[in-house]
């Protein structure tokens, strides 16, 4: 459509999630038009954000060390295992407050439709944190969509073995949270309340 640099400007952002042609045509007529300070700003930010950045050993959540400071943190619960599916879900639990344990990040969900199978997921790094048996109760906060269900139901029968004695309560988030919906854009009460409502699972 357009010459050159600038089309391949628009194609790139298309790449991006979420942003469709016209959001794409947008953005690089917005950089177009932006002061050369602000772009090279930005240039700037993403290539320092590849270089530093990077997920955390333990836990797989973002970090700027091989550890992230929620691992890191002594005052976090290391008998509680919260299961998300991405970093921005840690983000997401932990504005609201009601969450002193730490986190096990998947980097997705199962979805067979886009390829993604359990070896996919960082599956094996869970079942060797949950190895030592100093995890009492491991939370299922996969998104409530069909993905995040299927991921969850997955989890939850493969960890039922160390659960079979009582010592590893598995728990699901409540209701509260919109069927269909991502835990991203969940409010901070609604997502309060999924925490304290939180259910065992049976499978």
């Amino acid at each position: 459509m357009y010459e050159g640099v600038v089309q391949d400007l628009i194609d790139e952002l298309g790449r991006l999630p979420n942003i469709g042609p016209k959001s794409a045509q947008r953005i690089a007529f917005h950089v177009l038009q932006a002061d050369p300070v602000d772009v090279r700003r930005l240039a700037e930010v993403l290539v320092r954000v590849k270089e530093t950045v990077r997920f955390c050993e333990v836990c797989g959540n973002v970090a700027s060390a091989e550890r992230c400071r929620i691992c890191l943190d002594p005052r976090r619960d290391p008998a509680l295992l919260c299961v998300v599916e991405e970093p921005k879900d840690v983000v997401a639990i932990e504005r609201t407050r009601e969450f002193r344990g730490r986190y096990h990040v998947l980097g997705g969900a199962i979805s067979p439709i886009d390829g993604v199978g359990p070896d996919d997921l960082r599956v094996r790094e869970l079942m060797a944190r949950l190895a030592d048996g100093s995890v009492v109760e491991l939370i299922l906060a996969t998104d409530p969509n069909l993905e995040g269900e299927a991921t969850a139901t997955y989890l939850a029968r493969l960890v039922k073995p160390l659960a079979a004695d009582g010592a590893l309560r598995i728990t699901r988030l409540a209701s509260g949270l919109p069927v269909g919906g991502d835990l991203e854009y969940a409010d901070e009460v609604t997502l309060g309340r999924a925490f304290e409502g939180r259910r065992s699972l049976d499978v």
